[in-house]
């Protein structure tokens, strides 16, 4: 059950000039199901990504980092769902090669210009034979107006699509973003099982976005928990097309700042809706840290809060059993951490004070917040000036259904 999670309406997601989307079925894992999304860009584009930090990297994450690495405009993008392509070795990298050569050949593009990207169970063997059935297929139906269906068929685990759209002015151009995101579970900093592609008409110089790439996940997609599990097949991917009038081929270009911002906000949307449909969540919680010595002990606390089981399942029972919030803030890691001046709040109620009970607060005032849909966890170290936020969601029983249930 997503947490307040907004899907827009058909009308209001708005298509990327430079950007067609084709849709098809290789019926991977379920029979007839949409799971294969090909990303075709117009020449100009520049494309950018982070993907996971798991050693155990996928195939198709591998050959993504090995085409982008050399140099080649990117013109192309291939996505199925329902087999990960991950602890697949030898034969899993020649299947996910075959997948971008299957898309080169029928565009008359280079194999390196085409990015593979896959999602679903590990350790099976890709059925490249269905994939590249219907590549024809999904390439039959190409349209820029394909967001709003895109975002479906990318989906494992989810129970709603994440899309982001919308149309701003930077200096007098007019700028669309639109993008969309899949992830339910093994989602946590560092990348996790996601997939999001993040597509503006603007201009964007390569190095700039190689750049830009980096910055807006740490702001983004690495700030965002749903069971502390980072997964093997994590991408995040930045396309501009340049078809529109906005133009940043310089750093120095006082126009950066504002796109930046805007890519970062709809990251942000992006990486959110995935707590918010975080496999069996009920609640969606932020985790703010405030007066840390660096933003580095401030995430520390943050992702100690918000990756403690205990925590969790407390909020998932509406249980202001507190205690254990500042028991995660005591085994962060922070070895010189003044328990005495640690401040504690559940959203407007003052919980604990100098590193205790409030005096003043009562339980039946911590229930009343923990009844909420959205929670905020606000966290005082009194040891500087930084301060981060991290969002998570509760765990529930249908948490473990759902993981327990994943091959069936």
């Amino acid at each position: 059950m997503a947490v307040n999670l907004q899907i827009p309406a058909r009308e209001n997601v708005h298509s990327v000039k430079g950007v067609r989307i084709g849709i098809g079925s290789a019926g991977i894992k379920t029979p007839g199901k949409k799971d294969l999304t090909i990303f075709v860009l117009e020449p100009g584009s520049t494309v950018a990504g982070v993907f996971t930090r798991n050693r155990f990297k996928a195939a198709p994450v591998q050959v993504c980092e090995k085409h982008l690495a050399a140099g080649q405009p990117i013109r192309a993008l291939i996505v199925n769902t329902g087999n990960a392509n991950a602890g697949t070795g030898a034969q899993g990298l020649d299947r996910a090669r075959n997948m971008a050569a299957c898309v080169a050949q029928a565009l008359s593009l280079d194999e390196q210009s085409v990015l593979p990207f896959s999602t679903g169970v590990i350790l099976e063997p890709l059925p490249i034979e269905k994939i590249e059935k219907a590549v024809p297929q999904a390439l039959e139906n190409l349209s820029e107006s394909n967001w709003f269906d895109a975002a479906y068929s990318i989906m494992t685990t989810d129970t709603l699509p994440k899309i982001h759209s919308r149309k701003t002015e930077i200096a007098g151009h007019s700028v669309t973003l639109t993008g969309i995101s899949k992830g339910a579970g093994m989602i946590r900093p560092n990348m996790a099982t996601m997939l999001s592609y993040l597509a503006t008409d603007a201009f964007i110089a390569q190095p700039i976005l190689n750049k830009l790439a980096k910055s807006v996940a740490d702001r983004s997609f690495n700030r965002i928990t749903v069971d502390g599990d980072t997964s093997t097949n994590d991408s995040f991917i930045i396309m501009a097309t340049g078809q529109g009038g906005l133009r940043i081929e310089s750093e120095d270009d006082p126009r950066l700042p504002e796109l930046e911002a805007a890519l970062e906000a709809a990251a942000l949307d992006l990486a959110t809706k995935i707590v918010r449909d975080g496999e069996g969540a009920t609640k969606f919680m932020t985790i703010q840290v405030e007066k840390a010595a660096s933003a580095q002990e401030a995430l520390k606390v943050a992702y100690a809060v918000a990756h403690s089981p205990l925590v969790k399942t407390a909020f998932f029972a509406s249980d202001p059993n507190l205690g254990r919030i500042l028991c995660a803030i005591g085994y962060a890691g922070i070895e010189d951490l003044d328990v005495s001046k640690v401040n504690l709040w559940l959203g407007d109620v003052w919980v604990a004070r100098n590193g205790g009970r409030n005096p003043e607060y009562k339980e039946e005032d911590g229930q009343r917040v923990m009844k909420e849909a959205e929670i905020l966890v606000r966290i005082e170290l009194n040891r500087g000036n930084d301060s981060e936020t991290v969002y998570t969601c509760d765990f529930s029983h249908d948490y473990v259904s759902i993981n327990a249930d994943y091959r069936s």
